[in-house]
C-alpha cells in the first residue's frame, strides 16, 4: 500500500493509519491524542450560525486535508476575546456545533471567563475519566492592573499521567506598544495560579509537559501600510514576518523564551472590513483623530512542552468565510503523545531485597545571574517522587564576575533520589525539575527541566540546559547524572506515536544547489573516524521530513544569556557580550555545546519560521555559517580573558578529568575550538539538551568523577605549534578550499592526516585556547585555516 505523494495527503494517509491503529489496539489508555486550540476576537458582534470550517479546519493556511478536517478531536480548546454571548449561552453553542459536525455530545471540562475574554475546554466523553486535577485562574492586565478588558484567563487539568495548561489572553492593543504587551505577558506569566500547588514557585513554562499560549496578542508589523497591502497581494509573508514584532521580540528573547509556533502561510488576520475578507480597513476613526491600525498577525497560538516529549503540530491556520468581525477566526491542531497511570507488572517489595531505581549525580555547576554572595541549594521536585528533596549547601562557588555567581556541587552534596516505581517504560516518560535556591531567603534563582529518558542508564550521562525564572534566562546548569533502573524492569512497549514514521523521499539537489557540510562533530581518542566519501561526491543536503517522530527539544536560541557566555569563557564585559554576534557566526549555547545529536527529531524542518528580515534584523542562526565573520564577543577573540580565567578556578579545577591539569582545563566546555556553525541540522538530527544519540561516540567527559585531584600547572606550554599560528600567508589547503583566503597564517602545510599530533592545543581533549587560536591572532584568515581544519577531522577533503 504506497502513501500518496502529496504532502496533505500523506499527511492524512498518516493520521488515519494512526487512527486504525487506535481503534484495532488492545490498550486500555491512550498514548496518542489529538488537541485542538482556536482563538478569535469575536468583536463583540455574535458569531454565526455556522462555525464549521473553524472548528474544522479549514480556510487559509496549513489545513486539515478533507478526508480527515471530519475527524473529531479528542480535546477542543477554545479561547475567544470580545465575546458578547452570555457564558452557558456561548457553551451550549460550541458544544451543539460539535455535535451538528461530529456527533458526539461532548463533556465540558471548564470555563474560565474574564469579562469578554472566554475559554472553553471540551472533551470526548470516554476521556472524561482521564481528566483530573482541573484548575482555572485569571489575571487582569487592564487600565492599573484593576479592568479585565485585557487580561488571560488559564485552565490547567491532568490527562492521566500528563499535564496539560492553556492560556488564552487579550494584551494591549496600538502598534506602539510593544514594550506594554511585553509587561502584559510578564504579569500573566507570574500571576496566573494553574498546575500543581507543589510548583508555584516554579516559572509557569516549567510546570506542565504542555503549554499552549493563544489569544489577541495584539503584535503588529512594523511597515508602512501601503507596503504590508503590497506584500499581502503577492502573498510575500515571508518579507511580512521579519518585521512582525512578535517575532522581532521573540528573537531578542523579551517574551515567549523557547516557545514554538507553526509556519505562517496565511494572511494578516486583521484588521478586516466587517461583512468581508476582500479588504482590509486599515484607519480607524475616533474622537480624538484617525488611528492607524496597519493588517498584522494579531492572532497566535503558541506551544513550549517538556524534553523529549512527542508533539506534532498538523495545522496552523485562519477561515476566509466568518466575517462577523474585524479578526479572523485562527486554528491549530496537534498530536501529542501521553502517558498513562503506570501500573507496574509486578507489585514493589522492599522486604523482598529486590533492587530499586535510584538516580545518582556525579556533579552539577550552575552559574546565576544574582548579585547575592549566599550559599544556595538545589530542590529537586518530580511526579516520580513521593517528596520534594534538596541537595546540600554547594561547596564551592566564585564572583570573579560582576553580577554572575558560579557554584558547584559535588557528589556528597547531592542526594540519591529514589523513584515511587523503578519498571524502565515508567522512568522513561519523567522528568527532573530543578530549581536553585538561597540558604537565607529561600528564594528561586532559577528553575530548569531534564528529562529522565537519556539519563537512564549504568554510565553517567551529561545534562546541560538554561535556568529561567518569571520568564527570563536567568543562567545555566550542566552536570552529569545517571538513572540506574535494574535489570528485571527493563520491560517496555512500543507507542503509537513510534509505531508510524513518514519522511519525504531524498531528492536530488539541483545543479546550483551547494553541498550540506557535516556538523564539526569531536571524537573521543581511539574511536573510529568517519568514513571518508568518495573524491567529488558531495553529499547533498537531506530534505527535511514532513512528519517524523519528533520530541519537543526546546532549542537554545539566546545568545542574550549571560551566564553562557561565562561557562564558554567568552570574553565579556560584566558576562555581557560587548555586541551581538554579527553574521556567520552561531555562538554555542549550553544545549548545543558537546551533547551529541539526540535519537529524537525537531518538530519543525530547518528553517522553519525562520524569514528573511534586514541586515540589522539578521540572527546568526537564521543564516549559514560564513567564514571569516567576527567573533562573539564583538569581533576579536583577544583582549581580557576574564571569563575564561575565572573558569579554571576552584571549580573548574575540582571537576577536571583525571590526567588533565587545571589551567590547561581552563573550564572544560569553554575550550572547544570554536569551529564555523553549519546550516541548521535536517529535522531527523535535532539537538537535545540532554538526549544522547543512539550509536553516536560519547562526548569527551567534561568533568570527572568527585575527588578527582588535578594540579594547577599548565600543560599547554610544552603543546607544539598550532597549525592557525598566524605569521605568514595562508596555507595552500586552506586557500584551495576557501578561495581568496588571504592574511597571515603558519607557512608550515598541516598534514592530511587528523591525527591528534598534528592537531593544535585547542583541539586537543583537554587542551587550551580556543581552537588552537592564541588571543590576539584571531584573524578572518586564521578562521578559515580552522574552517579547513575542521574539514579535515571530519575525514573531508578541503
Amino acid at each position: 500500500m504506497c502513501p500518496p505523494s502529496h504532502p496533505q495527503k500523506r499527511e492524512a494517509f498518516c493520521q488515519l493509519l494512526q487512527l486504525m491503529k487506535i481503534q484495532h489496539s488492545n490498550l486500555d489508555e491512550p498514548d496518542l491524542i489529538s488537541v485542538y486550540v482556536g482563538t478569535w476576537n469575536m468583536g463583540s458582534a455574535p458569531p454565526p450560525r455556522s462555525l464549521a470550517s473553524w472548528l474544522t479546519s479549514r480556510g487559509l493556511g496549513r489545513t486539515q486535508d478533507e478526508t480527515t478536517a471530519c475527524i473529531p478531536h479528542d480535546i477542543y480548546v477554545i479561547g475567544t476575546q470580545e465575546n458578547s454571548l452570555g457564558d452557558r449561552e456561548w457553551v451550549e453553542f460550541l458544544r451543539a456545533s460539535l455535535k451538528t459536525l461530529m456527533a458526539i455530545d461532548y463533556r465540558v471540562v471548564a470555563l474560565q471567563c474574564l469579562w469578554s475574554i472566554k475559554m472553553v475546554v471540551l472533551v470526548k466523553p470516554e476521556h472524561e475519566r482521564r481528566i483530573s486535577h482541573v484548575h482555572t485562574s485569571s489575571v487582569k492586565t487592564g487600565i492599573a492592573n484593576t479592568l479585565g478588558n485585557k487580561g488571560a484567563v488559564g485552565v490547567s487539568f491532568l490527562f492521566n499521567g500528563t499535564s496539560f495548561g492553556f492560556v488564552n489572553c487579550h494584551l494591549a492593543s496600538g502598534s506602539e506598544k510593544t514594550h506594554r504587551r511585553n509587561q502584559n505577558y510578564s504579569d500573566i506569566l507570574r500571576s496566573l495560579a494553574l498546575g500543581d500547588k507543589r510548583l508555584s514557585a516554579f516559572d509557569l513554562t516549567l510546570r506542565f509537559t504542555h503549554l499552549f499560549w493563544f489569544g489577541d496578542l495584539n503584535y503588529r508589523l512594523d511597515m508602512d501600510v501601503q507596503d504590508i497591502l503590497s506584500h499581502v497581494t503577492k502573498k510575500e509573508f515571508g518579507v511580512l514576518l521579519a518585521v512582525d514584532q512578535l517575532t522581532l521580540e521573540r528573537e531578542k528573547n523579551k517574551v515567549f523564551l523557547q516557545f514554538r509556533e507553526g509556519d505562517i502561510s496565511f494572511p494578516p488576520t486583521y484588521r478586516y472590513e466587517r461583512g468581508s475578507r476582500d479588504s482590509y480597513i486599515w484607519q480607524k476613526f475616533k474622537t480624538t483623530g484617525v488611528r492607524i491600525n496597519v493588517p498584522s498577525w494579531c492572532d497566535r497560538i503558541l506551544w513550549k512542552s517538556h524534553p523529549e516529549t512527542h508533539l506534532v503540530c498538523n495545522s496552523y491556520g485562519c477561515t476566509d468565510d466568518i466575517v462577523t468581525s474585524d479578526h479572523s477566526p485562527v486554528f491549530a491542531t496537534f498530536e501529542v503523545g501521553v502517558t498513562s497511570q503506570f501500573v507496574p507488572k509486578s507489585g514493589e517489595d522492599e522486604g523482598t531485597g529486590s533492587p530499586l531505581a535510584c538516580i545518582e549525580w556525579e556533579s552539577i555547576e550552575v552559574i546565576v545571574k544574582t548579585a547575592s554572595r549566599s550559599k544556595c541549594y538545589i530542590e529537586f521536585h518530580s511526579y516520580c517522587l513521593e517528596e520534594a528533596q534538596r541537595s546540600g549547601e554547594n561547596n564551592s562557588q566564585s564572583c570573579d564576575v560582576p553580577g554572575f555567581l558560579r557554584m558547584g556541587w559535588s557528589a556528597k552534596q547531592l542526594p540519591v533520589l529514589n523513584p515511587i516505581l523503578s519498571d524502565l517504560e515508567y522512568l522513561g516518560d519523567q522528568h527532573l525539575l530543578l530549581s536553585i535556591k538561597g540558604v537565607e531567603s529561600c528564594e528561586s534563582y532559577g528553575e530548569c527541566c531534564i528529562a529522565m529518558r537519556s539519563m537512564i542508564g549504568s554510565t553517567a550521562q551529561q545534562f546541560e540546559t538554561f535556568l529561567f525564572h518569571r520568564g527570563e534566562e536567568t543562567g545555566s546548569m550542566r552536570g552529569w547524572m545517571k538513572v540506574r533502573v535494574p535489570k528485571e524492569r527493563h520491560s517496555t512497549r512500543e507507542r503509537l506515536y513510534e509505531w508510524i514514521s513518514f519522511e519525504e523521499e531524498d531528492e536530488a539537489p539541483a545543479a546550483d544547489t551547494p553541498p550540506c557540510p557535516k556538523p564539526p562533530l569531536r571524537y573521543p581518542p581511539g574511536s573510529a573516524l568517519p568514513r571518508t566519501p568518495s573524491p567529488g561526491r558531495a553529499e547533498p543536503c537531506p530534505a527535511a521530513p514532513r512528519r517524523s517522530r519528533p520530541h519537543s527539544l526546546p532549542e537554545a536560541s539566546s545568545y542574550t544569556n549571560p551566564a553562557y557566555f561565562i561557562f564558554e569563557g567568552l570574553p565579556t564585559a560584566c558576562g555581557v557580550p560587548a555586541e551581538s554576534p554579527t553574521w556567520g557566526q552561531r555562538p554555542r549555547s549550553p544545549l548545543r555545546a558537546r551533547v551529541p545529536s539526540p535519537r529524537g527529531f525537531l518538530l519543525s524542518p530547518p528553517g522553519a519560521g525562520r524569514q528573511k528580515r534586514p541586515k540589522s534584523a539578521i540572527l546568526e542562526r537564521d543564516v549559514p555559517a560564513m567564514a571569516g565573520g567576527t567573533g562573539v564577543g564583538g569581533g576579536q577573540l583577544d583582549g581580557p580573558t576574564t571569563a575564561l580565567q575565572t573558569f579554571g578556578g576552584s571549580v573548574g579545577t575540582a571537576l577536571a578529568p583525571p590526567g588533565v591539569e587545571g589551567a590547561s582545563w581552563g573550564g572544560g566546555l569553554g575550550d572547544e575550538p570554536v569551529l564555523p556553525m553549519p546550516p541548521p541540522a535536517p529535522k531527523s538530527f535535532g539537538a537535545s539538551s540532554s538526549r544522547m544519540h543512539r550509536g553516536a561516540p560519547p562526548s569527551p567527559r567534561a568533568f570527572a568523577s568527585p575527588g578527582a585531584a588535578t594540579s594547577s600547572s599548565s600543560s599547554s606550554s610544552s603543546s607544539p605549534p598550532s597549525a592557525a599560528s598566524c605569521e605568514g600567508k595562508a596555507a595552500p589547503w586552506a586557500a584551495k578550499a576557501l578561495p581568496g583566503a588571504a592574511g597571515s597564517c603558519s607557512k608550515e602545510p598541516v598534514p592530511r592526516c587528523p591525527s591528534e599530533s598534528h592537531l593544535g592545543a585547542g583541539d586537543r581533549p583537554g587542551g587550551g585556547g580556543r581552537g588552537g587560536l592564541p588571543p590576539g591572532r584571531c584573524t578572518a584568515p586564521a578562521l578559515l585555516e580552522t574552517l579547513g581544519r575542521a574539514q579535515l577531522l571530519l575525514g573531508q577533503p578541503p
